[in-house]
């Protein structure tokens, strides 16, 4: 096997989530300043300050075309790299490995003098100012078994197989990683209750999910062809859509979710690349026998031969009782992207097929990731059925959905023989109220 490109930054070399070969993009300021926000890319337990390289004009060795992408950086999101487009986001993470890479490292001195920060001292922000987000419904496991509860004897409903199913979510509430999550209060009913009542949700519960952000978009009017959607496709993060269960249950009827999701989504601080997850690109899943071909304008052979991602995505909990007892969050959820129905391109290529125009950060979110087994459901709805078989954790305590106090954190890794492992980081909340 080839040698592997090392870093000068020695905490990348090995690093389980952010080495040399991942370079993930997000907004951060040294903690406690009044710093404007700015763009970086986490390496190892660091983050690279882009702006504080332009201002030393270490990117002038690497063309135009380098310069003006690494100055959208100076910027408190990355939309206006994300404008920038696909070749934009390419030759600027090319020159970065090169300012990073231990066979290149004639700046390297200057680099960790003046634009080398460490994770520590650094506060996270949304890493994209997102103007539209749409949380889809992508995975056939999920949507079985939540159908199978409602409607035992037709767990899906006719379009699921045809149509990428999704709906419209609340930009304004997406948080990032961190973020404290207040439990929302609505309208809920039960089976057996005479009318509804309002109170905070007794049914609180976390969705595993994976989002991508849109890059270049397209004009009101047009479309978004099947073939060139991933082109459009700008970086992948983690995204937790925290879901009221009690009162979608009550209102998701005729219209779909309200405010059982609109109160709080919490995405990971780090975007992480096509570049970087070329190596684990896959095969979409077959579809089962009598399945029906997606219609022409969803398929594409490009996509069907690697439009898959194989990220293994886990799901993690930490009660309030483990953490004064300084025990370790507990691993409740293991699941794969691999399983999801419909790829990201083919979300995409739907969601623009009607004229609708997307933007640069607009956000597409995967809906919860979730597999054949039980193990590999990706929300408590499903992990407990309903509540009916809570989850048994090592200190003895029970869980059918989540209470006051208990910390989610969603991660993601990819690995493979042959390539470097690399990781999307957390994406943590903790239940408050």
């Amino acid at each position: 096997m080839p040698s592997v490109r090392q870093s000068w930054v020695a905490s990348a070399n090995g690093h389980a989530d952010f080495p040399l070969q991942n370079l993930p993009f997000g907004v951060f300021r040294r903690a406690g300043t009044s710093e404007t926000p700015r763009v970086g890319v986490a390496i190892g337990d660091d983050i690279l300050d882009i702006p504080a390289c332009v201002a030393a004009e270490l990117f002038k060795a690497f063309g135009d075309d380098v310069q003006h992408a690494a100055r959208a950086c100076v910027s408190p999101s990355l939309n206006a790299l994300m404008g920038l487009g696909a070749a934009s986001r390419r030759a600027l993470r090319d020159a970065l490995t090169a300012l990073l890479a231990s066979d290149v490292d004639e700046n390297a001195r200057q680099i960790e003098q003046y634009a080398l920060v460490a994770q520590s001292s650094a506060e996270l922000f949304l890493p994209v100012e997102v103007g539209d987000y749409t949380d889809f419904y992508a995975s056939v496991h999920h949507a079985t078994n939540v159908g199978s509860m409602f409607r035992p004897d037709n767990p899906l409903l006719p379009n699921y197989k045809w149509v990428p199913i999704g709906y419209h979510g609340r930009a304004s509430s997406l948080v990032v990683s961190g973020t404290p999550i207040a439990r929302p209060s609505g309208q809920r009913k039960g089976p057996n209750d005479a009318e509804p009542t309002v109170g905070p949700s007794r049914l609180f519960d976390y969705e595993l999910e994976l989002g991508a952000f849109v890059g270049t978009g397209n004009a009101l009017g047009t479309t978004i062809g099947i073939a060139d959607a991933e082109s459009h496709l700008w970086g992948y993060c983690l995204l937790n859509d925290w879901s009221a269960r009690d009162l979608q249950a009550w209102e998701y009827q005729p219209l779909g979710p309200f405010l059982a999701k609109n109160f709080a989504s919490t995405i990971g601080a780090w975007v992480v690349t096509p570049e970087a997850l070329e190596p684990f690109r896959a095969p979409l899943a077959p579809r089962a026998e009598g399945d029906p071909a997606p219609l022409p304008y969803l398929t594409d052979e490009g996509d069907r031969a690697r439009g898959g991602l194989a990220l293994t995505v886990e799901a993690w909990l930490r009660t309030t009782r483990m953490r004064e007892a300084r025990e370790p969050a507990v691993r409740v959820s293991t699941g794969s992207s691999l399983d999801l129905y419909w790829s990201f391109a083919q979300m995409l290529a739907h969601h623009a097929s009607n004229g609708c125009n997307m933007r640069p950060g607009d956000l597409l979110g995967s809906g919860t990731i979730s597999g054949p087994e039980k193990g590999s459901r990706g929300c408590m709805l499903e992990l407990t059925w309903r509540g009916a078989e809570p989850l048994e954790l090592p200190n003895g305590e029970r869980r059918g959905f989540l209470e006051a106090g208990d910390e989610l954190t969603i991660t993601a890794f990819a690995e493979r023989d042959g390539a470097v492992r690399i990781g999307f980081g957390r994406c943590t909340g903790q239940v408050i109220g």
